[in-house]
């Protein structure tokens, strides 16, 4: 069974068709660059995926679940970064025991992960989140989605936020996920993580233009 499974999916805003007729399927293992311009139909196709828009036609499936009538089952095993970090006013330590309820992921796993970013988390455990910087936002939230080991990783723009430094040790970190894990890249940045990719999504008015493994 596909971990993936999105067939035919359609969704309008306003009138205007923003995911119209799209299918893709994704395996254990795929490492996708998702790519095109702004208004393309990549973060609402994630957005569904997750279970934040309901489709108007076709089928999404995650996991073998439908993301709207199953979306806990769906979030045990994604982990998603988006590319604005959410304005959450808990302070980090309400944030990590949080975490660690919801999810099981263990708090010293996340703080090793944002070390090796040189995120300081312990320094910072009683300023709320969103009083941190763009950049430290970023590192938590990558280093709490690396420390769940979930089955499917999906990031949307997740450099934006950090410097050249901080990038490069993103990518690092990247290198060293489970080979079945699958992940998938909302990005402009192709040329970073080509080494890291084995498949690339082209979508251009709601529609997947290209699809290509490499």
């Amino acid at each position: 069974m596909a971990l993936v499974q999105i067939e035919n999916a359609t969704k309008s805003f306003m009138g205007t068709r923003v995911l119209d007729e799209v299918s893709i399927t994704m395996d254990a293992g795929d490492r996708i660059a998702m790519m095109g311009p702004n208004g393309a139909g990549k973060t609402t196709l994630v957005r569904a995926m997750l279970g934040f828009y309901r489709i108007e036609s076709g089928s999404i499936r995650v996991g073998g679940f439908d993301p709207m009538k199953q979306r806990v089952k769906v979030l045990e095993n994604v982990s998603f970064i988006p590319q604005t970090p959410p304005p959450v006013r808990l302070s980090l330590d309400e944030l990590l025991r949080f975490v660690e309820r919801s999810s099981g992921t263990e708090r010293e796993a996340i703080i090793a992960e944002a070390a090796r970013m040189d995120l300081d988390v312990q320094g910072h455990l009683r300023k709320p989140f969103f009083k941190l910087s763009g950049g430290m936002k970023q590192k938590l939230l990558i280093a709490i989605a690396l420390s769940k080991k979930s089955d499917l990783l999906v990031f949307d723009e997740p450099t934006a936020n950090l410097d050249p430094k901080g990038r490069e040790q993103f990518y690092q970190l990247l290198t060293e996920i489970d080979s079945q894990t699958a992940t998938l890249f909302i990005t402009h940045r192709l040329d970073e993580i080509e080494a890291l990719v084995n498949r690339e999504i082209t979508m251009d008015l709601g529609k997947v233009v290209n699809d290509a493994r490499l």
